[in-house]
């Protein structure tokens, strides 16, 4: 196994597993996107997917503990590849000169990527934690379409989604085009499409999400 270590230690090692755990994450965010737009569906609809997702909950925890696993090895080599290219092109004019041959969602991945860390801990400490843990957080109850309502329904909280979400369409921009680029399929005449199809599947998921706490705060769920 040694030369798998050695190999995952390299930087195309690291770009790699960046590569596959991004997309890994980018396929999990569709379906977790599908589940959560059954809420335009109303209280039967949302709370009838909740409870299909209970029946096979030993499955959705390994799930989880993968997901979680995805995470952790996304992030841990994002910063390491951020930090060995700080290292490597330090000062004003290497900053510059990476500014001419690097967009905006590229150069930003490491805070768009740590805000995104951030938001995921808030996310988990409400929706997932009283979703599984402690029910809704005035009545107690385990009506998970009640649960949604109540922080939906408080504007700070919507608000810091929907940027969050935003963000995360930044991204996913530049992790979409990167990933294609690392496993090789970056040939001139097709690259325009993959970064096209990149930008549209990006624009989809932030939208998306952010569109069902402006829903609820709109209509306040009812």
């Amino acid at each position: 196994m040694g030369w798998l270590t050695t190999s995952l230690n390299r930087s195309i090692g690291k770009k790699f597993v960046m590569a596959l755990t991004g997309s890994l994450l980018m396929l999990f965010l569709i379906i977790h996107l599908i589940g959560n737009l059954t809420l335009y569906g109303g209280r039967e609809a949302f709370n009838g997917y909740v409870e299909t997702l209970e029946v096979v909950k030993p499955v959705v925890r390994v799930i989880e503990v993968i997901l979680a696993a995805i995470f952790i090895f996304h992030i841990f080599n994002g910063v390491r590849l951020w930090w060995e290219n700080k290292k490597a092109n330090p000062g004003k004019y290497a900053i510059n000169a990476n500014k001419e041959i690097t967009t905006f969602s590229s150069r930003t991945t490491i805070v768009t990527g740590s805000i995104i860390f951030i938001f995921l801990v808030l996310h988990l400490s409400t929706f997932w934690y009283q979703f599984n843990i402690s029910g809704h957080p005035e009545t107690g109850s385990f009506e998970f379409y009640d649960i949604v309502v109540y922080w939906f329904n408080q504007p700070v909280y919507s608000i810091v989604y929907i940027i969050a979400v935003l963000l995360l369409g930044f991204h996913l921009n530049h992790g979409f085009q990167s990933a294609f680029q690392t496993f090789g399929w970056n040939n001139k005449k097709y690259f325009p499409v993959i970064k096209l199809t990149g930008t549209i599947y990006a624009i989809v998921i932030s939208l998306g999400f952010a569109s069902i706490p402006l829903y609820f705060l709109l209509t306040g769920g009812k």
